[in-house]
C-alpha cells in the first residue's frame, strides 16, 4: 500500500497537542485524514498553534481525554510526552486500534535518507555537529525531532537527496512500525526516565528500536566503550561499526596517539587532532567520535568533517559559557535533566564548583555522583520538587542549601563563590516542576546570571 494511502480518508486522533502533535496533526489533515486532537492541559487553545487548527479545521479538546479520542478510528498518534499507559491507550489497544509515534507518520511521507541517533546523553551535542559537517561539506540536510523541530514540520520539503538526522527519544521510538533509518546510532543507555518505565530493561527495550526494521543493507553505529551498547550483535542486523575513545575497533572511529582516526576494511585514515576539537571533555570527545563514524559512513570528506570539528562551539544549554564576572564563570547545563548527564558535566571542570542541583525527580541514583561531588563541589544549592531526594542522598558531603527559585539560586551562589570558582546549573532533573522546558530554565538562569551581572 502505498504510504499515503495509509491516511487518505482515515479518521485519526493525535494525543498531545505539544510541538510534534500540532505538527503531526497538521501533516495528517494535509493528506486527506479526519483528524481530532486531544490534550490533557487545559487552555491550550490561547497558544498561537492552535490558530493553524483552526485554519484547518480540526477539531480538539483539551483538559481531558475522552472517549471521543477513540470513537470510530482508524488510527491514533502519539506526540513524544504522552504516556503510553493511559487507561483510553490501553482501550485502543483492546479495541485493536493501532497506535502510531508521530516519527512514524513523518517517515512514511519522507522521501530523505534516515540518519537516527539516540542515546541517554549526548544526542543533540552529535546531531547538531552531525548537522554542521554536512553543511561544511555542502550537503541537503536537516536536523529535527526531539532537537525542538518536529519531523513532521519539514517531512514534505524532503527530496530523495536530502539527509534527515533526526535526534530521537525512547519516547519517539516506542511505537514506531515501519521506521527505518539507513544509519542508526546509540551514543550510550544509563538510567533514565525511570518514572516512565519500570526498569532499565524496558527503558533499553525503547531506545533499541532504533534497530527494528534495518537490514544487512543499513549502518548500525554504537559505542564499544559502554556495556549497554557493545554486544549488541543478537539484535542488530545491519553492518556494525563501533566509535571508542578507549580502544580500538576493528571498524569505525578512535583515538590513535591524540589523533581521531576512521577504520574500516583494515584501512586507517587520520581525521583530525584532539587538541583542536574545539568542544572540549571526555562525553564530547565520545559524541565527536560518533558524528565522525557517520559522516564517514555517508561519504562525507575528511576536510570537512575537521573543519567543522575545528569552529563547533557547543549547543546551547549544554555546557554553555553565560559569562565571568568578578572572577567567577557562570555555567548553564540546563540540558542535563538525568543523574549520567551531571557526572559529564563535573568530568568537565577543574575549578571549584557552585553546583545547582534539582527539579522533578526521574528516579535518578544521585549517590552516583558521591564521588566528583566530594572532589570538585565546594557547596550545593538545590531547589524543585526533588531538592529533599538529593539532599538525602548526597548527604553532608558537602555544605547546601535550599532555593526557593533560579533567580534565589543565583544569588546564594554568587555570595559563595571566589574568583577563580564556576557556578554550574546542571540539575539532573526535569524541569517541569517550574518550567515549560529544560530551554525555559537555561534562559531564565542566564537572564538572572546577566541581572545578577549589572547589579554588581
Amino acid at each position: 500500500m502505498e504510504r499515503k494511502q495509509k491516511i487518505a480518508g482515515k479518521k485519526v486522533t493525535v494525543f498531545g497537542a505539544g510541538k510534534s502533535g500540532l505538527a503531526v496533526a497538521s501533516l495528517l489533515k494535509k493528506f486527506g485524514a479526519d483528524v481530532f486532537v486531544t490534550e490533557l492541559k487545559k487552555d491550550m487553545e490561547k497558544e498561537l498553534e492552535f490558530e493553524e487548527l483552526k485554519r484547518l479545521k480540526i477539531d480538539w479538546e483539551t483538559g481531558a481525554h475522552t472517549q471521543k479520542a477513540l470513537e470510530g478510528k482508524d488510527f491514533i498518534v502519539l506526540s513524544p510526552g504522552v504516556p503510553t499507559d493511559l487507561p483510553l491507550l490501553k482501550g485502543a489497544q483492546n479495541q485493536k486500534i493501532p497506535i502510531y509515534s508521530e516519527i512514524e507518520v513523518a517517515y512514511w511521507l519522507s522521501q530523505g535518507r534516515v540518519v537516527g541517533i539516540t542515546g541517554s546523553n549526548g544526542k543533540t551535542t552529535t546531531a547538531t555537529l552531525l548537522g554542521e559537517i554536512l553543511k561544511e561539506d555542502g550537503k541537503k540536510f536537516v536536523v529535527c525531532g526531539n532537537i525542538g523541530l518536529p519531523f513532521s514540520k519539514v517531512t514534505e520539503d524532503l527530496s530523495q537527496k536530502h539527509i534527515v538526522v533526526l535526534e530521537l527519544s525512547s519516547f519517539q521510538l516506542e511505537k514506531i512500525d515501519e521506521f527505518h533509518p539507513e544509519i542508526a546510532a546509540v551514543l550510550n543507555i544509563t538510567p533514565d526516565h525511570l518514572d516512565r518505565y519500570p526498569d532499565l530493561k524496558s527503558y533499553k527495550e525503547a531506545k533499541l528500536k532504533i534497530f527494528e526494521n534495518q537490514t544487512k543493507d543499513d549502518f548500525a553505529i554504537l559505542n564499544s566503550d559502554d556495556t549497554e551498547t557493545r554486544f549488541l550483535d543478537s539484535i542488530v542486523k545491519a553492518q556494525k561499526l563501533f566509535f571508542s575513545t578507549q580502544n580500538r575497533p576493528e571498524q569505525g572511529v578512535f583515538v590513535k596517539e591524540n589523533e581521531l582516526v576512521f577504520r574500516f576494511f583494515g584501512k586507517e585514515e587520520i581525521v583530525i587532532d584532539i587538541d583542536k576539537i574545539r568542544i572540549k571533555g571526555p562525553h564530547n570527545l565520545s559524541n565527536t567520535a560518533c558524528a565522525t563514524c557517520i559522516a564517514k559512513v555517508l561519504g562525507v570528506k575528511t576536510e570537512a568533517i575537521a573543519k567543522a570539528l575545528e569552529t563547533f562551539p557547543g549547543v546551547e544549554h549544554r555546557l554553555e559559557e553565560v559569562l565571568t564576572f568578578s572572577g567567577v564563570k557562570f555555567v548553564n547545563d540546563s540540558k542535563a535533566t538525568n543523574v549520567n548527564s551531571v557526572w559529564y558535566a563535573l568530568e568537565s571542570f577543574d575549578c571549584p564548583i557552585i553546583l545547582l542541583l534539582g527539579g522533578r525527580d526521574k528516579g535518578g541514583d544521585f549517590t552516583k555522583l558521591k564521588p566528583l561531588v566530594q572532589e570538585k563541589v565546594k557547596h550545593l544549592i538545590l531547589l524543585g520538587e526533588a531538592k529533599d531526594k538529593i539532599k538525602f542522598q548526597l548527604g553532608d558531603l558537602v555544605p547546601s542549601s535550599f532555593a526557593q527559585d533560579i533567580g534565589e539560586a543565583v544569588d546564594m551562589a554568587y555570595s559563595k563563590a571566589k574568583p577563580k570558582d564556576c557556578v554550574l546549573l546542571s540539575p539532573g532533573c526535569s524541569s517541569f516542576d517550574m518550567f515549560e522546558n529544560y530551554e525555559h530554565r537555561g534562559k531564565v538562569f542566564k537572564s538572572k546570571v546577566m541581572e545578577k551581572k549589572d547589579e554588581i
